[in-house]
């Protein structure tokens, strides 16, 4: 395996990123008030106190950086 073939590949996954993140502006919204309110308080931020609004983010970018299918001709 040639190493620059890797960061070939990493580079082109980091570039459509910002796309990703632009599709999901929504979900990274919700997720970030989410944490905000739960960070905001006297308790301590807690794991999974905003898995709900997660699972919607990682979908989401899950979505936005599959490639598309190729249609046959």
């Amino acid at each position: 395996m040639s190493g620059s073939g890797v960061w070939l590949r990493t580079r082109a996954r980091l570039r459509r990123f910002p796309a990703a993140l632009a599709a999901c502006g929504d979900q990274a919204a919700a997720y970030g008030r989410c944490v905000a309110a739960a960070a905001a308080g006297p308790a301590e931020l807690r794991r999974d106190a905003c898995l709900e609004e997660f699972r919607a983010l990682q979908e989401c970018f899950a979505r936005a950086v599959r490639p598309c299918p190729r249609s046959s001709p």
